[in-house]
């Protein structure tokens, strides 16, 4: 199951340069992933200091 950004994430750009397969993209006032990309690796979660990514 693909992760998810939550409304707790403040867009501060950590997680995306850790995503090894491109699937986290900007969005107006958070991040996204995109599920049909999202290997779940994980390495976004440990990166993300707010606690906004989780499995959804």
């Amino acid at each position: 199951m693909a992760y998810v950004i939550s409304d707790e994430c403040t867009a501060c750009g950590a997680c995306k340069p850790v995503c090894t397969v491109e699937a986290i993209s900007e969005g107006e006032d958070k991040y996204s992933i995109n599920p049909d990309t999202c290997t779940d690796c994980g390495l976004c979660v440990e990166e993300c200091v707010f606690d906004a990514i989780s499995q959804g």
